[in-house]
């Protein structure tokens, strides 16, 4: 039989599934009699935890949630899972106080494991690399993100100033149906239907500064794509956010080995066709943008379609060309 400690560790996890659960049930997952589940129950309502009873013909029990927080009981998967999320957050760049409140909170929890799992944490040394940020990358507080959290929860409309951009004028105040909040590319957005412009919007959390009062409640709508994580990759990608696919994609050639071009074609599709020869597909805003990414592999190119972008390699040769023929002011045109 399980110790008591190891017992009511997997008691409360069966608890932690937000169902109900009959005694019967559980003395049976836990391979115990239904005496000692109410005996188990009884000392998990003493450590802080609130669990009622479900009235029925079998009765059962149902775990609440709380007024406090009790003290935290984690299995080794738990405590594992724990620790690679603190660690991958404590590099995230999105947001300064959020990697320094993970960092802390680590350390808080290893200091109350138990020998046996602070050992197994130790040796866990993660270092989550993130995408290189840009020098002027803004951070973002903890407590603008737990206000936009509050009214996406609460289905509230938001009002809000947004501060202007390099290439946004100043506006009146926004208003909006808050539905996501996201991090995308070392940055948080807000995804959310702009009523005045009767359409979806994504918003930099950084230039947002909310009004108060908040508005009236409203009724989600479907975001398009079905998920935000299709919206968002869309709406980057240049397309109307119903699908994660660039507007424009195309396929060639390459005289470089896969080994050489993969490490650097992001989400590319790379083909080894031969020792020296390897098949990219890829996609960009526009074909213009992916002839030119496409040059930067400094080789010989070969085109298989579609033929947009081989139209677009003949413009970039003749806008290449016209460039060449021009120089600085001080030497003069090129003989």
């Amino acid at each position: 039989m399980q110790k008591t400690s190891s017992r009511l560790l997997a008691l409360l996890s069966l608890l932690q599934t937000h169902r109900d659960w009959s005694g019967e049930d559980l003395a049976g997952r836990l391979d115990i009699t239904s005496r000692t589940v109410r005996r188990d129950i009884g000392r998990l309502r003493e450590l802080g935890y609130l669990i009622t009873t479900v009235k029925g013909p079998a009765g059962g029990y149902r775990l609440e949630a709380g007024t406090h927080m009790p003290p935290m009981l984690f299995d080794d998967g738990q405590a594992v899972a724990l620790a690679v999320a603190l660690q991958t957050a404590a590099a995230d760049t999105t947001g300064a106080a959020i990697a320094e409140d993970a960092t802390r909170a680590l350390a808080t929890i290893r200091q109350v494991l138990p020998p046996r799992l602070r050992h197994r944490i130790d040796l866990l040394r993660i270092t989550a690399v993130p995408l290189p940020a840009a020098r002027d990358t803004p951070q973002v507080g903890t407590q603008i993100l737990v206000d936009l959290s509050r009214v996406i929860h609460a289905r509230e409309e938001l009002r809000f100033d947004y501060l202007p951009g390099p290439s946004t004028p100043v506006d009146r105040p926004r208003r909006v149906q808050p539905h996501h909040l996201v991090a995308w590319r070392d940055r948080w957005y807000l995804v959310a239907w702009d009523l005045d412009r009767e359409d979806w919007r994504t918003f930099r959390v950084d230039r947002i500064r909310p009004r108060t009062p908040t508005g009236p409640r409203f009724a989600p709508r479907d975001l398009p794509g079905g998920n935000v994580s299709t919206f968002i990759a869309g709406r980057f990608r240049g397309n109307d956010g119903t699908t994660t696919d660039w507007p424009c994609r195309g396929e060639v050639i390459l005289r470089l080995p896969a080994a050489d071009v993969a490490p650097f074609a992001q989400d590319a599709i790379v083909e080894e066709l031969g020792p020296r020869r390897c098949r990219l597909t890829l996609g960009s805003w526009s074909w213009t943008g992916l002839a030119a990414a496409i040059g930067r592999f400094d080789t010989e190119i070969e085109v298989v379609g579609p033929p947009p972008l081989a139209a677009a390699f003949a413009d970039l040769a003749a806008r290449y060309a016209r460039a060449a023929r021009t120089t600085g002011p001080e030497t003069g045109p090129t003989p």
